[in-house]
């Protein structure tokens, strides 16, 4: 089971397109509200979540994914729950993604530590002693999947196909959706 985590003022595009993908794929995601059950991007758009922070069963997570969009960014780390979650994965060999000011959070934890790893512009310096690829969508490092930001949502959701399902998969769906 892939997890979603969504807070109030997340990236809308972070995270329907990353998880859009990942069901073409086949792949079994549930969207996570830590602030109730509808929550609020920072677009103002409203996202019905399928369970809330409280539902979550570790035990059968396979990654859990955190959307950027600097208010999501704060309601993650201001839910116990969802660091908790998310220190979980670290200690159990479970994947952690990350896009745009997402991978903060990763680093705070040190989840990053060690690892390549890119995140939005500007944000760089929070990224504790990850080493950052500027210039990349995408990175996947061991269990360690980071995006740059809601223009590279694409090529994130694809990486998080290709480390679960494998390249086959991923470059399906790619052609599915006709990337060129």
């Amino acid at each position: 089971m892939v997890y979603m985590l969504l807070g109030t003022g997340f990236e809308e595009t972070e995270a329907i397109a990353p998880l859009d993908l990942l069901r073409r794929a086949g792949i079994d995601v549930l969207t996570v509200g830590i602030n109730g059950k509808t929550v609020y991007g920072g677009h103002n758009i409203g996202i019905t979540a399928d369970i809330e922070i409280g539902e979550m069963d570790l035990t059968a997570m396979e990654m859990i994914v955190i959307p950027g969009g600097l208010g999501g960014v704060a309601s993650v780390r201001a839910s116990k729950d969802a660091m908790n979650a998310l220190a979980f994965a670290k200690e159990n060999g479970i994947y952690t993604a990350a896009i745009c000011a997402g991978p903060t959070v990763l680093a705070d934890l040190g989840i990053t530590d060690g690892k390549n790893a890119t995140c939005y512009p500007g944000c760089e310096e929070k990224m504790g002693n990850a080493n950052i690829l500027p210039d990349a969508a995408a990175v996947r490092d061991d269990l360690v999947i980071t995006g740059t930001s809601a223009g590279c949502a694409v090529p994130f959701g694809l990486a998080l196909i290709e480390a679960l399902k494998g390249k086959e998969i991923a470059d399906a769906v790619a052609e599915q959706i006709v990337i060129r």
